[in-house]
């Protein structure tokens, strides 16, 4: 397993970007003022685009694993990996997602805590309601880790 930074073409992966957040022009808004990882093991399995938000924070803005690959610690592989970068650089690792029964729990299990919510994110930055096990996402949930 390695895990390179991209710092070109991060479009080539616009297929996993997309996995995390399904609107091009919300991936276009970060991808290019963000570092991007890709997890390499036998072919690319994860990727994830982290940007700096002042104050001591470095935001996780994307992270997916190809669909097969799930639950295999990839994930999990990248947030260890990013913490471990930026320690030292940054105080907090925050990641916002929708309130999802699939992330809140992977991301509270990487050490996270819930932080705050940004009221009807979905609802107004999206062009099409987004759904995730079942549930309509309308707020973002931001959780932090120190590290």
């Amino acid at each position: 397993m390695e895990i390179v930074e991209i710092k070109t073409r991060k479009k080539d992966y616009l297929s996993l970007l997309l996995l995390a957040d399904e609107q091009e022009s919300m991936i276009d808004r970060y991808l290019d003022r963000g570092t991007m990882f890709v997890l390499m093991d036998d072919g690319v399995k994860a990727e994830c685009v982290v940007t700096d938000e002042g104050n001591g924070i470095m935001e996780i803005k994307n992270i997916a694993t190809e669909p097969a690959y799930q639950g295999m610690g990839y994930g999990r592989s990248l947030i260890d990996f990013v913490a471990e970068k930026y320690r030292g650089q940054y105080s907090i690792l925050q990641v916002g997602t929708g309130d999802s029964p699939l992330t809140i729990p992977f991301y509270e299990r990487c050490g996270f805590v819930r932080s705050h919510i940004v009221s009807n994110f979905f609802v107004e930055h999206y062009e099409h309601p987004i759904y995730e096990g079942g549930k309509q996402l309308i707020d973002m949930v931001y959780l932090q880790k120190q590290i």
